[in-house]
C-alpha cells in the first residue's frame, strides 16, 4: 500500500522532465501508478469482499501514539478503484486532450498525479489525523489543478474559492477529529466504528464539526457554490476531481462513520435536510444553465447530495445502495465530463445553444454519451437504475424521516432525468434555426477513456450481483434491519419501479417544457451562494481596509506600546484574579552581588534608550543591554548562552548600523512630552509584569527539575556539554525547525531589500570606473594629502585597491588580514568541541560569519566577494539538506533523527568517534553561515552597489544587467 502511495508522489516530482522529453505522451507513462494501484486493488477483491482486510502501520512517534495506519476494506477498496482506475484513464485521456505546446504542462501533469496519489492514501487511511494530513493534500492539490490557468482572473478565484471553502470545513473537522480520538482514547478509524464513544455533548459538537468537513468537501448546501465555479479547470481535472475522487471524498467520510455515529441525535437531521436540500437545488438550477459542464456541474451537485443522503440514513440495505451510487456516479459522470471535453475540442464551443448536429458528424462520441446519461437517469438495463432502485427499497422500508427523504429523492430524480435529456439534446441534437456545428475528427485513443467507463455501467447493469459480495460487507457493518436486500438489475413490479417510472414521466415533462421551466427558474432565482460569497468576501476586505487604516498609523512605538499594554491587560487580569503567588515561594534578589550590578547597569543602559534622539546611540545602547544580558549568563555559570549572546548581539549591532547608513541620522517621529512620559512607566510596567510572571511560573514547580536527569543522560553517552546535547540530540526536532524558519525568514527579509534579482552576478573590480560607494559621500579635506601619498606601501587585502586613499586604515587591514583564518579555526574548533567543551553549529557558524564581515568592513563590498565567492543560498540550501538528510539517516534504525556513533582509532591522534550529531550540527553551522552571509550581502553590498549605480560609477556590464531583470 504504501508502495504505492509513494510511487504516486515519486513519479510526480519527476512529471516535468518526462514531460520536457516526452510531451504529451509522458501522461501515458503518468498513468502507471494509478493503474498498478488498481491491478493491486482488483487482487485483493476476495479478500475484503469476504469481510477481511489488508492493514499497514508504522509506528512514528509511540509514545504520543502518532502512527501511519492503512486499511484496505470493503469500503476503501471500492474508493480504490474509482480513485486509481478513474485517475488512471483520465490521465491517458489527457495524451489526446491536451498538445505538445501546452503552457505548464509539466506542472499540471505533476499537480494531477501527486493529487491521485493524495486520494488513494486518503480512502487507505485508518487514522483520523492521517486522513486529515491527506486530506488537506487534496484540497492543495485541486487549488493548484483549478487554478491551472492562472493567467484568467476567473481561474484564480475559482481555486482560491475552493481552497477557502474546502479549508475552512477542513480545520472544522480538525477539531473534531481531536474531541473523537480524545473521546474514544484512540485515533484508528477501525476501532472508533467497532466500539464508538459514548454519545455526549463533546461528541455531538464533533460530529457536526466533521460533518462540516465532509460537506464542504462534497460541496453540499451551502458549502456548494465552490464546485461550479470549479468549472474554470481544464476538463480533465472537472473529471476526475468532481466526479470519482475529490468530491466523492466527502461521502466517503460519511459512509465511513456512519456505523458508528448515524445514531448520534444531530447526525441525521443534519444528513438527510442538507443532502435532501442539496439535490434539488442542484437539479433545478442545471434546468436553466447552457454551458454543458456547468449543467453536468450542477447536476453533481444534486447527485451528491443524494449520495450523502444515502450514506448518512444509516441503516443497511441504505449503505448498499449508497455503495452502489457511488460506483454509478462514477461511471456515469466521469464519461460525460470527458465526452463534453470531446466536444468541446471538436467544435470549439461547449454553449448548447451554438451545437447543432453534432450527434451527425461524431456518432460515437455521442452514443457515448447517450449510454452514460441514461445510466444517469436510472434507465434500465444500466447501473444507475440498479442503483436506483436500490435506494428506493432502502428508503420505501425506513422510518417516517427515510420516507420524507424518498418523496425529496423522486422530486430530485424527476430533475435528473430533466438535465439528463438537456445535456444530450443540448450537445448532439440538430436544433431548428442553427446551423450545423462544424467539427474535426476524434481519435480512438481520445474516444477510449469515457468509451470504457460507459460501457463498464452497462455490463454492470446487468452483472451487478457481481459487485453484491463487496458492497454488501461495507453494508453488513450496519445492524441488520429486516430482510436484508440483494442487488440485482430485476426485482419485479413493485412501488420502487412505480416511482422510477413516475421520475422519468416528470423528468420528460420538465424537458419538453423546458422554455417555461427556464423563464420559471430565471423569474423565483434568489441570490446565488457564489454571489452571497462574494459579498462576504468583499465586506471582508473592506472590513480589513478600515480596522488597518484605523490601527496601522505606521509608528512603531504605538504598535509595540499597543501590544505591551494588551499583555500588561491580560497578565494583570490572570494575576489579580488567581493570585498565583499564594504560598510561592519567595524570590531572590541575587545569588551574586555581581548579578545585582550587571543587571544595574543593564537596566541603566535600556532607561537610557527613551532618552536620546540619535538613532545610533539608541543602537548602543540597546546593544549594551545585550551584552548585559550575556554578561548576566556569564555570572550564571552558562557559557554556552553566553557566547552564543555576545555573538548575536554583534551580528545584531553591525546589522544595525549598515541598515542606519540609509536611514536619517535622527528619529523623525515627533513625540508629544506626555507621550514620552508616559514611556518609561509604561516599559517600567511592562518588565515589572513580566518579572513578576516568570517568577510566578517557577515557583508553581511541582515536579523535580529535569536538569539532573539530562545531566545523566548525556554523561552515559559519553558527553559533557548538556546545552549542545539537546539541541543536536534530545530536541534536535526543535533545531531542524528553528533552522528552517531562520532561513525562510533570512531569505524573506532580505528579499524585500533586492531591487533586482538575488543573483548579482559577479562583482568583479573591472565593473567599477570610479570610487566606491564609501568614498561617494566623503568631502576630501584640503589638510590630508590625496592620492599615492596616502596610499599604504602594500595591499593587506585582496580588494584593498578598490577603496579610496583616505579611507584606509592599515591597521584594520592588518588586523583583519591577521585574525581572518584564526576566527575561521575558531569556528571549526567550536563546532567539533560541543560535545565536551561550549560551542556549537550555531555559534559556529556565527563566528564565521563575524570573520567574513570583518573583510567586508575592511575592505568593501569586493574584499567580501573575494573572501565568500559562493552565492549564500548555497550555504544555506546545504546546510538544509544535511540536517534534514542527517535527520532521515535515522530511519534506517527506525525512527526519524537516530544518532548513530561511530568509534576508532588513529595512529596518532588516538581514540576517535564520530557521531551523525555533529553531521546534523554541520548543517546548522552551514545555513547560519548562509544566513549571515546573505544579510551582509542585502545590508552591506547591494546597498553600495545600489548606490554605486545612482551615481554613475558603474560600467554598463555592472549595470541592470549585471544585476538581473527586474522582478
Amino acid at each position: 500500500m504504501i508502495a504505492l502511495i509513494v510511487a504516486h508522489f515519486a513519479l510526480a516530482a519527476c512529471a516535468g522532465p518526462l514531460v520536457h522529453r516526452l510531451g504529451r505522451r509522458a501522461f501515458v507513462v503518468l498513468a502507471l501508478p494509478p493503474a498498478a494501484a488498481t491491478v493491486w486493488a482488483v487482487t485483493r477483491w476476495d479478500t475484503v469482499a469476504s469481510s477481511g482486510a489488508d492493514t499497514w502501520s508504522w509506528q512514528w512517534i509511540p509514545d504520543y501514539g502518532v502512527a501511519l495506519d492503512l486499511r484496505l476494506d470493503a469500503l476503501a477498496e471500492l474508493m480504490v478503484l474509482l480513485a486509481a482506475g478513474v485517475g488512471a484513464l483520465v490521465l491517458l485521456y489527457c495524451a489526446s486532450y491536451f498538445t505538445d505546446d501546452t503552457p505548464q504542462l509539466g506542472r499540471f501533469a505533476g499537480n494531477l498525479l501527486a493529487f491521485a496519489g493524495a486520494m488513494l492514501a486518503l480512502v487507505l487511511a485508518d487514522d483520523l489525523i492521517t486522513l486529515y494530513v491527506f486530506w488537506e493534500l487534496t484540497t492543495v492539490f485541486s487549488y493548484l489543478l483549478i487554478g491551472h490557468g492562472s493567467e484568467h482572473r476567473h481561474s484564480r478565484r475559482s481555486a482560491l474559492q475552493a481552497l477557502v471553502v474546502t479549508t475552512f470545513g477542513g480545520l472544522a473537522m480538525l477539531v473534531g477529529f481531536l474531541i473523537l480520538g480524545q473521546a474514544a482514547g484512540t485515533y484508528r478509524i477501525s476501532a472508533i466504528v467497532a466500539d464508538p464513544p459514548e454519545t455526549t455533548l463533546a461528541v455531538s459538537v464533533a460530529v457536526v464539526l466533521v460533518l462540516c468537513g465532509a460537506l464542504s468537501k462534497s460541496a453540499i448546501w451551502p458549502f456548494s457554490m465552490w464546485l461550479p465555479n470549479a468549472m474554470a479547470a481544464p476538463t480533465p481535472v472537472s473529471a476526475y476531481l468532481h466526479a470519482a475522487a475529490m468530491v466523492k471524498a466527502g461521502v466517503y467520510l460519511v459512509a465511513r462513520l456512519a456505523p458508528a455515529f448515524a445514531d448520534v441525535p444531530v447526525w441525521k437531521p443534519v444528513v438527510l435536510v442538507l443532502g435532501g436540500a442539496t439535490m434539488l437545488l442542484g437539479g433545478w438550477r442545471a434546468l436553466r444553465l447552457n454551458d454543458l459542464k456547468l449543467v453536468l456541474a450542477y447536476g453533481t451537485v444534486s447527485q451528491l447530495g443524494f449520495l450523502t443522503l444515502l450514506a448518512g440514513t444509516g441503516n443497511r440495505n441504505a449503505a448498499l445502495a449508497a455503495a452502489a451510487m457511488i460506483l454509478g456516479h462514477a461511471l456515469f459522470k466521469a464519461p460525460l465530463f470527458l465526452v463534453t471535453g470531446i466536444v468541446d475540442h471538436a467544435a470549439g464551443t461547449r454553449d448548447l445553444r451554438k451545437l447543432s448536429g453534432v450527434g451527425r458528424s461524431l456518432p460515437y462520441v455521442a452514443g457515448v454519451a447517450v449510454l452514460a446519461a441514461a445510466s444517469m437517469a436510472a434507465l434500465p438495463p444500466l447501473l444507475g437504475f440498479a442503483a436506483k432502485e436500490a435506494a428506493f427499497e432502502a428508503l420505501l422500508h425506513g422510518s417516517a424521516a427515510d420516507r420524507w427523504a424518498l418523496a425529496v429523492v423522486v422530486a430530485g430524480s424527476a430533475l435528473t432525468t430533466a438535465y439528463s435529456l438537456r445535456f444530450v439534446w443540448g450537445a448532439f441534437a440538430r436544433k431548428p434555426g442553427v446551423p450545423d456545428t462544424p467539427v474535426h475528427r476524434v481519435g480512438w485513443a481520445f474516444l477510449a477513456p469515457p468509451a470504457l467507463l460507459a460501457v463498464l455501467g452497462l455490463v454492470l447493469g446487468p452483472g451487478v450481483g457481481w459487485t453484491d459480495r463487496l458492497l454488501g460487507a461495507y453494508a453488513d457493518t450496519f445492524p441488520a434491519d429486516g430482510k436484508p436486500y440483494h442487488l440485482a438489475l430485476w426485482h419485479g413490479f413493485g412501488l420502487a419501479l412505480l416511482l422510477s417510472a413516475l421520475a422519468w414521466a416528470a423528468g420528460t415533462v420538465l424537458f419538453l417544457g423546458r422554455a417555461h421551466v427556464t423563464r420559471l427558474s430565471r423569474r423565483i432565482a434568489w441570490p446565488t451562494a457564489d454571489s452571497v460569497f462574494g459579498h462576504l468576501l468583499l465586506g471582508q476586505e473592506r472590513l480589513a481596509l478600515q480596522v488597518t487604516g484605523f490601527i496601522q498609523r505606521g509608528s512603531l512605538s504605538v504598535y509595540l506600546a499597543t501590544t505591551l499594554l494588551v499583555m500588561l491587560a491580560g497578565q494583570l487580569a490572570v494575576l489579580v484574579v488567581d493570585t498565583p503567588w499564594d504560598g510561592a515561594v519567595r524570590p531572590r534578589l541575587w545569588d551574586n552581588p555581581l548579578q545585582g550590578a550587571v543587571a544595574a547597569l543593564t537596566c541603566a543602559a535600556a532607561l537610557l534608550c527613551l532618552t536620546v534622539r540619535r538613532r545610533m546611540k539608541a543602537v548602543v545602547l540597546a546593544g549594551l543591554t545585550g551584552y548585559g544580558a550575556a554578561l548576566l549568563f556569564v555570572v550564571q555559570g552558562a557559557p554556552d548562552l553566553a557566547l552564543t549572546q555576545f555573538c548575536v548581539e554583534t551580528v545584531s549591532m553591525i546589522v544595525f548600523v549598515l541598515v542606519l547608513r540609509r536611514m536619517p541620522v535622527h528619529f523623525q517621529e515627533t513625540v508629544s512630552t506626555w507621550r514620552r512620559a508616559a514611556r518609561i512607566p509604561m516599559a517600567l510596567a511592562a518588565a515589572a509584569t513580566i518579572g513578576v510572571g516568570m517568577w510566578v511560573a517557577a515557583a508553581a514547580r511541582t515536579a523535580e527539575p529535569a536538569g539532573a536527569a539530562m545531566v545523566r543522560e548525556v554523561a552515559d553517552h559519553g558527553l559533557k556539554d548538556v546545552v549542545a546535547t539537546i539541541l543536536v540530540d534530545l530536541r534536535a526536532w526543535d533545531t531542524m525547525g528553528e533552522s528552517a524558519v531562520l532561513a525562510a525568514a533570512a531569505i524573506g527579509v532580505t528579499s524585500l531589500i533586492y531591487l533586482h534579482r538575488r543573483s548579482e552576478g559577479t562583482m568583479v573590480q573591472e565593473e567599477l570606473r570610479g570610487r566606491t560607494a564609501w568614498s561617494l559621500s566623503a568631502h576630501h579635506s584640503s589638510r590630508l594629502p590625496q592620492g599615492d601619498d596616502a596610499a599604504p606601501e602594500r595591499s593587506w587585502l585582496a580588494a584593498g585597491a578598490t577603496l579610496a586613499p583616505e579611507h584606509r586604515s592599515i591597521v584594520f587591514e592588518v588586523v583583519a588580514r591577521l585574525l581572518f583564518h584564526p576566527i575561521l579555526v575558531l569556528s571549526v574548533y567550536l563546532l567539533f568541541c560541543a560535545e565536551s567543551l561550549p560551542g556549537g553549529g550555531f555559534v559556529a557558524g556565527l563566528v564565521a560569519g563575524l570573520a567574513l564581515i570583518t573583510r567586508y568592513l575592511a575592505g568593501g563590498r569586493f574584499e567580501l566577494a573575494e573572501a565568500a565567492p559562493l552565492q549564500p543560498g548555497l550555504f544555506t540550501g546545504l546546510g538544509l539538506f544535511i540536517s534534514t538528510g542527517v535527520g532521515l539517516l535515522g530511519l534506517a534504525d527506525g525512527t526519524v533523527l537516530h544518532a548513530f556513533t561511530y568509534y576508532g582509532h588513529l595512529p596518532v591522534f588516538g581514540k576517535y568517534h564520530l557521531s551523525t550529531s555533529v553531521l546534523f550540527d554541520f548543517g546548522v553551522y552551514l545555513l547560519v553561515l548562509g544566513v549571515v552571509l546573505d544579510i551582509v550581502r542585502a545590508l552591506g553590498a547591494k546597498i553600495d552597489r545600489q548606490i554605486e549605480r545612482a551615481a554613475g560609477v558603474l560600467t554598463p556590464e555592472g549595470g541592470p544587467e549585471a544585476g538581473g531583470s527586474p522582478r
